[in-house]
């Protein structure tokens, strides 16, 4: 059975965010652990998806900014973080799921998620129609895909997430819209959902500290991210 370290809460910008999910992914120092975090956001935030147009982006921004805004190292559409609750996953490579096809990790993780939120009452199922293909980017709470998580009551898209498979892992990003959603504890909630993946994973909860991740390489993948090469992606 192997470990599923739960990390700390931490509180960054989104260059930061966005570098601290990858490094948990290349240079965890227990690679064979599941590693989950849930952190938040030191202003208005929205991440992008790697291969989205930035001219898309700047044009689909709402207005009230500026914003701080940074292309994820992951897939999916424009995620909009001012009031959302949001988590990062990796799945060892030694892991079934990180043979699988990404359909089937996307859709056990948000069936975790959804478990947790039906434990504290909420309405909640998964999407279980394939929308037909579209071509171009999007935005991620616009239109529900195979396996997000909906509000039954409303119909609308509460959860989505972004990934990325490497040698390394399999990362997962994912988002919750808190406005779609009930009153809920969000840390009774958070106490749920790590426990559905664990159960989900076949992997022992297991609360760890935050590890001791190299300083330099940190900040030069922080600047990578904040530069207009990246986030012009060319």
């Amino acid at each position: 059975m192997i470990a599923l370290h739960t990390l700390p809460v931490r509180t960054a910008g989104a260059a930061e965010n966005m570098a601290v999910d990858f490094l948990l992914l290349q240079r965890y120092p227990v690679p064979a652990a599941a590693r989950f975090r849930h952190y938040e956001w030191r202003t208005q935030a929205f991440t992008f998806g790697l291969s989205q147009a930035m001219d898309y982006i700047r044009a689909n921004l709402p207005p009230g900014g500026p914003f701080d805004l940074c292309r994820r190292p992951t897939g999916g559409g424009l995620v909009d973080h001012r009031n959302d609750w949001t988590y990062c996953l990796v799945i060892p490579r030694a892991h079934a799921l990180f043979d699988a096809p990404a359909t089937t990790a996307y859709r056990d993780v948000h069936a975790a998620l959804a478990a947790a939120m039906q434990v504290l009452g909420e309405p909640v199922a998964l999407q279980d129609k394939r929308h037909p293909t579209e071509e171009g980017p999007t935005i991620c709470f616009e239109r529900p895909e195979l396996y997000d998580v909906l509000n039954t009551a409303t119909g609308q898209k509460i959860a989505g997430a972004a990934m990325k498979r490497n040698k390394n892992g399999l990362l997962l990003q994912g988002s919750i819209e808190k406005s779609r959603v009930g009153s809920i504890d969000w840390n009774k909630f958070q106490e749920k959902f790590e426990a559905e993946i664990a159960k989900t994973l076949g992997a022992t909860l297991t609360p760890t500290p935050w590890p001791e991740l190299n300083e330099d390489e940190l900040a030069g993948l922080v600047e990578q991210y904040s530069s207009p090469e990246w986030m012009e992606h060319r």
